[in-house]
């Protein structure tokens, strides 16, 4: 039994929607969707209807598509947020707001935990104030549409989501501890590090908060698995993995020579270590 990952898969692209009953069945495995299903709710019962049908379980943790606030999606904030996980246990789909399930299988025993928690963009260079981080990004003509699309309602601010959200998911993680390792997944990167966006470097103020930054030591992870990036990659941090597991819009995907959606195998994971801080590792599998 594998536990295999996904991100990213943006079904309101249709050439993605039409990918994606193509992926091969996996009924013994497990599946990790690590946010950016999509905006809407009916892309999202799709992604779950499809995938339940090839895997024995699935796992999800939102991405900011996911929370976005469109005129067919009238929920804002954390009430679209709720809504999204009521759906997800409508399909037996592990949320973040679920005990963290105990992984028996290959590469075991672990928790697997599925997380949430935003950004505060505290991920730019020391000389930058947060306050003016976002005018910063906007300097290079980078604006992320989140500024328009993602509310934190009920919160005063998205920064103030997160600090509840990491808050809130620091105790969990406290809470759940047994002794055993951690998979960590998040669809925002845990490190700032590992943000590496060469044509828009300044996108990554939207790309996670620096309070998650030591997450894989202190809560005792064996892997970490995000999305957000669309970069694909396995780099290793304190001998931790981590696994950046998007697959992307269609001008991303296609070059990568595959006609189906591409799934990273987190555990077991690779059949050997690779050297720590490595850089960009790709390891496809579906």
């Amino acid at each position: 039994m594998k536990l295999y990952a996904i991100s990213d898969l943006h079904l309101g692209y249709e050439l993605n929607s039409q990918m994606l009953p193509t992926l091969p069945a996996h009924p013994d495995d497990w599946l990790i969707i690590a946010g950016d299903v999509g905006e809407t709710e009916a892309q999202l019962r799709f992604a779950l209807e499809t995938l339940s049908q090839r895997f024995a379980r699935l796992l999800w943790a939102p991405g900011n598509h996911d929370l976005w606030t469109i005129p067919q999606e009238p929920l804002r904030g954390e009430a679209k947020y709720y809504h999204w996980v009521r759906i997800c246990r409508d399909y037996g789909v592990f949320t973040p707001e679920d005990p963290y399930p105990h992984w028996a299988g290959d590469g075991g025993p672990c928790l697997l935990a599925p997380l949430f928690t935003l950004y505060d963009y505290t991920f730019r260079p020391d000389d930058i104030p947060v306050a003016q981080a976002v005018a910063w990004a906007e300097e290079t003509g980078v604006v992320c549409a989140d500024e328009h699309l993602l509310h934190p309602d009920p919160y005063p601010s998205r920064s103030a989501w997160c600090a509840a959200r990491c808050h809130y998911t620091e105790q969990r993680l406290q809470a759940a501890h047994n002794g055993l390792p951690f998979v960590l997944i998040n669809h925002f990167p845990l490190r700032q590090d590992l943000v590496r966006l060469a044509k828009i470097p300044r996108f990554s103020v939207w790309c996670g908060t620096r309070r998650t930054e030591n997450w894989h030591k202190r809560f005792h992870a064996m892997v970490v698995v995000s999305g957000h990036l669309h970069v694909p990659a396995t780099d290793y941090r304190d001998s931790v993995r981590f696994e950046e597991v998007s697959w992307g819009y269609p001008h991303q995907w296609r070059h990568r020579h595959t006609s189906q959606p591409i799934l990273r195998e987190i555990l077991p994971g690779p059949g050997q270590p690779y050297p720590q801080q490595a850089g960009p590792f790709w390891r496809w599998t579906g």
